[in-house]
């Protein structure tokens, strides 16, 4: 159930637990008379250079560059498993340290190629990138390094359970820098 901030702005998070930087931000961003309904401020909120980080603003006849920001081709995904919380192990530290060796944390020393299943995607992902934007992959130089990884920063992989003991794998990926230099 959502909290609510203000008329226009409504928080997956208590608003207790938001910065104060960052619940200025979406004060002052809940106000813009072009926002379409309501502001929606998700768990990952913290401040940002212009509009919080882990915020939807949806506008009508405005975009706001600083609610887009380097996020440009993030994604988060939530699926649900077959499994219920009974199913997990009393100690999850082995599943954590296998999610992380199968999904890389980005470029690296352990990460010099992308796994195999991405690896295969090359040839034809350079050749989308060139018929729909040329240039494109030279704005990303080291994308090629980067397929198949998680991300940085805020992004992250969890294994949850839900009010109804129902296991979901939820995940958040990063835009591999696309984003900034966009």
């Amino acid at each position: 159930m959502p909290h609510q901030i203000n008329k226009r702005a409504l928080s997956w998070i208590p608003p207790e637990r938001i910065e104060e930087n960052a619940l200025a931000q979406i004060r002052n961003l809940s106000a813009l008379p072009f926002l379409a309904g309501h502001m929606a401020v998700m768990p990952d909120v913290h401040w940002g250079r212009g509009a919080p980080i882990g915020s939807v603003i949806p506008t009508d006849g405005a975009v706001v560059p600083a609610a887009v920001g380097v996020d440009i081709g993030c994604g988060m995904l939530a699926v649900r498993t077959t499994l219920t919380r009974d199913d997990l192990p009393a100690n999850l530290r082995p599943l954590r340290l296998a999610i992380e060796r199968a999904v890389p944390m980005g470029k690296g020393a352990a990460h010099e190629r992308p796994p195999a299943a991405a690896a295969s995607r090359i040839p034809e992902l350079e050749a989308l990138a060139a018929d729909r934007q040329p240039g494109f992959a030279h704005l990303i130089g080291n994308w090629k390094q980067q397929l198949g990884t998680l991300g940085g920063g805020n992004h992250f992989i969890e294994v949850v359970a839900d009010e109804r003991e129902r296991v979901w794998a939820f995940l958040h990926s990063g835009s591999r820098g696309a984003g900034q230099r966009i």
